[in-house]
């Protein structure tokens, strides 16, 4: 389902998911250590950001443009001994803590704090806490979901009592969403879709022919190579390039027509994405979207999909829209592949209808994103 229609849209597209035309709103955007904003333009500058990136880190620019005024950390010099503090310490919580105690005076200074995933909103959660600051604190959640199970006790307790802290907690997914409500019930919940610069499209490709070229992408620990490797080894009419430094390389060790490395420059994932017919997304079960920014960045190009149907994708792209196939299945995967062969109409069909989707700015892609934390802050703000 598409999220206009999913059960949990209520929560994604209420009235503050829409901002007003004048914010007024000093915002901190807290990002990981390397992530800063003149890291983030340097590395996109020099094609070193792989994929379709906003000038700014995720967008989060944009708000600028909405009356905020963003304020980026600056990356903090440290000696030998505060680096090792700071390692053993992220080792011993699973955040930050001292990246975000040396922005504390910037925290102080804005309105609200914005975060991009529970690495930094932990951070920022406990930095407030100990300073007692009262600046307001919008977390993303991203992988937390997927891990509780495994974390600790003592980090659980941690975890529980940072984020009594966070005024709002938001979610790329509604798996990820669903979770949240039985182990945080007391907590302000919302859907926030993540969106990537979606100003440019290309034209959707026209198949046609008795081979294929498949892209596979993406670093996430929730990629399922080795069930895409076995659908298509040893398939002559399929050739498949997987672009990721974390995919095994024995994978495509007896297969001539799977090849595996990472992109070394942006020009070179462009080259792959112009090369490619169809892309495929292989995952594991997951709650937290993984692949949506590949599936995006697939679509603004032109290409159909497949995706396994598992991290609540389906709210984002219908079925109508990308072709679906179920978690470690081999052969459903292989059957999906068959078919673009078979009915390259079809899959332009749904890659025509994933474009359209993308198309409509006001609920999807970075500005849509953007607009709805800007939304949230100004109501949370009002409160």
């Amino acid at each position: 389902m598409s999220v206009q229609h999913n059960a949990v849209s209520n929560q994604v597209l209420k009235p503050e998911g829409r901002a007003e035309e004048h914010a007024n709103i000093v915002v901190f955007v807290h990002l990981a250590f390397n992530k800063n904003a003149a890291l983030w333009r340097k590395a996109r500058a020099e094609g070193r950001l792989v994929g379709i990136n906003d000038e700014t880190p995720y967008g989060y620019g944009r708000a600028e443009t909405m009356g905020c005024t963003i304020k980026f950390p600056t990356r903090q010099k440290m000696g030998y001994l505060v680096k090792t503090v700071r390692l053993a310490l992220r080792g011993i919580f699973g955040f930050d803590i001292i990246h975000s105690w040396l922005s504390r005076n910037e925290f102080r200074d804005a309105d609200i704090i914005w975060t991009h995933t529970e690495s930094q909103f932990l951070s920022v959660a406990a930095t407030l806490l100990l300073t007692k600051q009262k600046t307001k604190l919008l977390g993303q959640v991203v992988w937390l979901m997927d891990r509780w199970e495994h974390l600790s006790i003592f980090h659980k307790w941690l975890y529980r009592k940072l984020i009594a802290r966070v005024d709002i907690l938001t979610f790329l997914s509604s798996e990820n969403y669903k979770k949240a409500q039985t182990l945080f019930p007391t907590a302000t919940l919302k859907i926030v879709p993540f969106g990537i610069p979606s100003e440019v499209k290309r034209p959707v490709k026209i198949f046609a022919g008795n081979k294929i070229n498949v892209l596979a992408m993406g670093n996430d620990m929730h990629r399922d190579w080795k069930t895409l490797t076995m659908a298509v080894a040893g398939n002559q009419q399929i050739k498949l390039t997987i672009l990721s430094s974390s995919a095994p390389k024995h994978l495509a060790q007896d297969a001539i027509n799977i090849n595996i490395r990472a992109a070394k420059n942006n020009d070179e994932f462009f080259d792959e994405l112009n090369n490619a017919d169809i892309v495929c997304v292989p995952l594991k079960p997951n709650l937290h979207a993984s692949g949506i920014t590949v599936i995006q960045e697939a679509v603004l190009s032109g290409i159909p999909v497949i995706a396994t149907n598992t991290g609540g994708l389906d709210l984002y792209f219908s079925e109508d829209e990308i072709a679906y196939v179920p978690a470690g299945d081999a052969l459903a995967l292989q059957a999906a592949l068959q078919d673009l062969l078979q009915n390259p109409a079809a899959a332009r069909k749904r890659a025509i209808a994933a474009q359209a989707r993308m198309a409509d700015a006001e609920n999807y892609g970075a500005q849509a994103y953007i607009a709805r934390h800007v939304a949230i802050s100004q109501n949370l703000l009002k409160k």
